[in-house]
């Protein structure tokens, strides 16, 4: 019984890290080729070559377990630090209210 539990329990794991994955390639997919380089990260096709591996890995019926870890650890890299870089370089960055004359302190009006 215990290890019907624990089976369940990782199967749940893998199907979470699976949803990650697909958003993280999916996200990687939507982001434009020049924010990329913009952001000085790897280029696109890299990180889609990277990200649609880590979907496979974690779609095939035999464990991998290394290689999802591994995976997983690509994806997490891509989820904070090159997607937050691509939303800043797009202008997607996060926005804190204000306007756009706005400082680190305050309003900045020339004075």
């Amino acid at each position: 019984m215990l290890m019907e539990g624990f089976g369940t329990l990782l199967w749940l794991i893998s199907l979470v890290v699976l949803g990650i994955g697909i958003f993280a390639f999916v996200d990687a997919v939507m982001r434009r080729e020049d924010a990329y380089r913009a952001a000085d990260k790897q280029t696109k096709r890299f990180w889609l070559i990277i990200l649609g591996l880590v979907v496979v890995v974690n779609l095939l019926p035999f464990g991998l377990i290394l290689f999802q870890i591994i995976g997983l650890i690509a994806t997490i890299v891509y989820l904070v630090d090159v997607r937050p870089a691509l939303k800043q370089v797009m202008g997607g960055g996060p926005r804190r209210g204000g306007s756009s004359s706005d400082g680190p302190y305050g309003p900045f009006n020339g004075r």
